[in-house]
């Protein structure tokens, strides 16, 4: 019998050593990241700026308009109840008409919405433009993440997801910073309040990224004219051999297609009871780091901007140090869970320091920097934990499930601190759910479930 050397096969280039095969895979995957990654990063970013800068925003809202702190975190609730609502049904059309025409649409409308944002006059309008912008931002995240599935073999998905997931701290040393910068350079320009001016700078990156991402991606490989026809076949097979060896270790072999399926596959109800915690864990991060900052002494609103991009910038290095760890070793469970227990830690320090501005901008870089390093390794165990047709389902429920947690926790802070007076109990409870995510994913995902190869 004729043995056929795997390498060989899969490269197209029979005279090729298994070394130098490995070095042309290591080569062309190099080449798909430099082509796609840039264009997702900045998108990504952009997205993260429009999410979350409704914190630099609310110093000028509350003087304004005079919103609460439980106001502030209904809103920032309420995007998520539209993301609860139109995650799913977004990524399903997203598996009809491909990702260029998802993200194209979705950019489109979140940055409309954005600048509609600069024309609320109380809190229901407040209210109505958060939630539509939660419905309009509906699918990108985990569209994303099942663009990145269709490009890169599990082995190699963790580092690009962490370099995807480097976007959100870069978001938040240039949102902050920028945002800080509109709000004090333009206030009263052309009659607008600062936090209009905000709003509607804001708002048109998206919009001018959607012609990018509609020229600039392709859906999958088969449809990049950039690769060649040898390339196209070593990544098709990679991926191929990826699902395989899912599969070989999958009990549900033939995997999921639909809601229903996935809400009875309790992999994804797991995967889902984690992402609760996470996004608890983000929302802190996000959401509330300007106001904590704030509470802490700091009321310049630039001032306030640049020391809140202060927690990401730790993101950014720690993130990448964990991410290619945990390549390294493919190891999944302990790198994610054990960077939320450090975050927990640092919320539980944090309750105690809220009104000195040195330590509460340390302990909000320690708990940014495991945030972000958990939530890399984290989003990269759908897609090795799952297979089979229902994997974009599947991750879309699972941050379907995270939003439900990321909905109530903003305004459980707001009321919180506006009943208290302070945010070190709403603190405390997100550091508990945080641990419970934690204990979740190490107890109900065993560690064999996540065997990869190199």
């Amino acid at each position: 019998m004729t043995h056929t050397n795997p390498v060989r096969a899969s490269s197209g280039a029979d005279e090729l050593a298994p070394d130098s095969g490995e070095v042309r895979r290591d080569g062309l995957y190099r080449k798909i990241a430099l082509r796609v990654m840039p264009l997702l990063v900045i998108c990504y970013i952009v997205s993260f700026i429009d999410r979350t800068n409704i914190g630099i925003a609310q110093v000028g809202l509350e003087r304004d308009l005079g919103f609460s702190a439980a106001v502030y975190g209904l809103g920032v609730g309420l995007f998520f109840v539209g993301f609860i609502l139109f995650e799913v049904p977004s990524n399903a059309l997203l598996q009809r008409i491909g990702a260029r025409a998802t993200m194209t649409r979705i950019m489109v409308s979140w940055g409309a919405v954005t600048i509609a944002t600069m024309f609320v006059w109380d809190e229901t309008s407040f209210y109505v433009m958060r939630f539509l912008l939660g419905v309009t931002e509906a699918g990108f995240f985990p569209g994303a993440l099942f663009y990145l599935a269709q490009w890169f073999p599990s082995a190699r998905r963790t580092r690009m997801t962490a370099t995807f997931f480097i976007g959100v701290p870069i978001s938040g040393i240039i949102g902050s910073a920028v945002s800080g910068a509109i709000m004090s350079s333009f206030t009263g320009v052309g009659g607008l309040a600062d936090w209009q001016w905000l709003f509607l700078i804001e708002g048109i990156p998206p919009i001018l990224l959607a012609a990018a991402v509609w020229f600039c991606l392709a859906d999958r490989p088969a449809d990049a004219k950039w690769l060649t026809d040898d390339e196209k076949a070593i990544v098709e097979g990679d991926l191929a051999a990826d699902d395989a060896r899912k599969r070989g270790t999958d009990e549900d072999a033939e995997g999921h297609d639909g809601l229903f399926a996935a809400l009875r596959d309790p992999r994804v109800l797991i995967l889902g009871l984690c992402a609760c915690g996470a996004y608890t864990l983000a929302n802190a991060v996000s959401f509330w780091t300007p106001r904590i900052i704030n509470n802490a002494g700091v009321d310049n609103v630039l001032n306030l901007g640049l020391f809140s991009a202060i927690p990401p910038l730790a993101g950014i290095i720690v993130m990448q140090i964990v991410g290619r760890h945990s390549d390294r070793t493919l190891e999944r469970r302990w790198h994610a869970a054990g960077s939320w227990f450090v975050a927990s830690a640092g919320l539980v320090a944090l309750s105690f320091v809220t009104n000195n501005p040195q330590m509460v901008v340390i302990l909000l870089a320690v708990v940014a920097a495991a945030h972000y390093s958990g939530l890399t390794v984290f989003y990269s165990i759908p897609s090795i934990y799952l297979s089979g047709r229902g994997t974009a389902t599947g991750i879309a429920l699972v941050t379907t499930m995270g939003s439900f947690a990321a909905a109530l926790s903003p305004a459980l802070l707001g009321f919180i601190q506006e009943h208290t007076g302070s945010l070190s109990l709403g603190l405390q409870i997100s550091a508990a759910l945080v641990v419970i995510a934690g204990a979740v994913l190490l107890v109900g995902i065993p560690a064999h479930a996540l065997k990869e190869k190199r």
